[in-house]
């Protein structure tokens, strides 16, 4: 049975803003399962700089303009969406909460966008799909065993999601040392001090034991199982280096419907990205969790936008954390734009009304920065429309 969320936050006790949210997320959540949504690889220098990027711009400001109407509808995969902010694929959502994907996905079409369902998701593909009223999007890596990914491909279309998110930028697992420190390992590691960590917070503990959404329930082999670890073993014996665009060649031939890459940041890998039959791109580092040092996301777009930007859609994510970082992206090239861990911040804080809320931010946040930059609507959002910071 599906279950029902309730969205009753109440405007004057909840956080003002995406880091508000954030903080109240975290002390929330046991230091484990912070430390797993907050983390970034190595040093953590990619996640630190995918958000500074944004700091590198400036908006344009224009008066006497009679704004008074702003538009942010787009069209992304098909789908006609009332705000260019989607909700990113998000492994173990439930470990924030037990409201988990099912309450993301039902905050998402509720706010008139998407939710990407990951692979690793606390929900099932049919449990989302029972549960929501409207299509929503899966995500998918190119793992070891085809039989595998061929079945929730298959699971996924037959269950309505209408469009096919490729992730490609995990052959290996990145050293997020973060959740090493933590215990946050395979299996985690629980020490006394740990457990009495976690007893701190008896809200989160009792959703944890009441309803036990901290596996990957596509991959388990029963789907009543309650088991903790062995569907994310599933995942990780299916990770592997030896993947190429063969590969991609062969998910694009079994799906039918729109597909998109995500964990592109080079124009060229972009460019045969498309040749290949993709509909558009993600530009993703993994929000910093994967490959340390590389450039930053909102760095890499302009230069993918430009190369495909006419072919396909250019979707970004990493580091947004507000209205105007959206509406920078969008000036750059972006069509949209993925939010990972502000989902997270809203349903650790808040459940499925947390993640409402955060969408709400973003939306008020947009339409007040557009309202005083003098656009109407986000389609007309360009490069003059922001100002290097030098």
């Amino acid at each position: 049975m599906a279950k029902k969320f309730r969205f009753r936050l109440a405007g004057r006790t909840a956080p003002l803003s995406v880091e508000g949210w954030r903080k109240r997320a975290r002390g929330r959540v046991p230091e484990m399962v912070w430390a797993y949504i907050e983390n970034g690889a190595d040093d953590e220098r990619t996640l630190r700089e995918n958000r500074a990027a944004y700091e590198e711009w400036y908006l344009h400001q224009r008066v006497l303009t009679t704004t008074s109407d702003v538009d942010l509808r787009v069209k992304v995969a098909g789908t006609s969406l009332d705000l260019p902010v989607v909700l990113a694929p998000t492994g173990l959502a439930g470990a924030a909460h037990w409201h988990g994907d099912l309450g993301a996905a039902k905050a998402a079409e509720d706010a008139g966008t998407r939710l990407v369902l990951s692979s690793a998701s606390a929900y099932s593909i049919e449990e989302v799909a029972q549960g929501t009223a409207e299509h929503h999007w899966f995500q998918l890596y190119p793992w070891r065993d085809r039989g595998l990914m061929a079945s929730l491909m298959d699971r996924a279309q037959d269950s309505g999601f209408a469009a096919l998110f490729v992730t490609v930028d995990v052959p290996v697992y990145g050293n997020r040392l973060r959740e090493r420190r933590t215990g946050m390992a395979l299996p985690p590691t629980l020490t006394p001090a740990r457990v009495l960590n976690a007893a701190t917070r008896p809200r989160w503990t009792y959703g944890y034991l009441r309803h036990r959404r901290t596996t990957l329930r596509n991959l388990e082999p029963d789907s009543g199982s309650r088991g903790g670890f062995e569907s994310v073993e599933i995942q990780s014996a299916n990770l592997t280096a030896d993947i190429g665009w063969a590969d991609l060649e062969w998910i694009r031939s079994r799906w039918t419907g729109p597909l998109l890459v995500k964990g592109v940041m080079h124009p060229d890998d972009a460019q045969r990205v498309v040749d290949l039959g993709a509909d558009g791109v993600v530009v993703s580092n993994h929000g910093g969790r994967q490959l340390n040092a590389v450039q930053p996301t909102l760095r890499a777009l302009p230069a993918i936008a430009e190369r495909i930007g006419d072919r396909a859609e250019v979707l970004v994510d990493g580091g947004i954390r507000t209205g105007s970082d959206v509406i920078i992206a969008l000036a750059l090239g972006a069509d949209a734009c993925l939010v990972g861990r502000p989902l997270v911040y809203g349903l650790a804080g808040g459940g499925a009304e947390g993640v409402a809320d955060v969408l709400r931010i973003f939306r008020e946040e947009m339409v007040r920065g557009m309202t005083m930059m003098g656009r109407a609507r986000v389609g007309e959002l360009s490069r003059a429309d922001i100002a290097p910071r030098r």
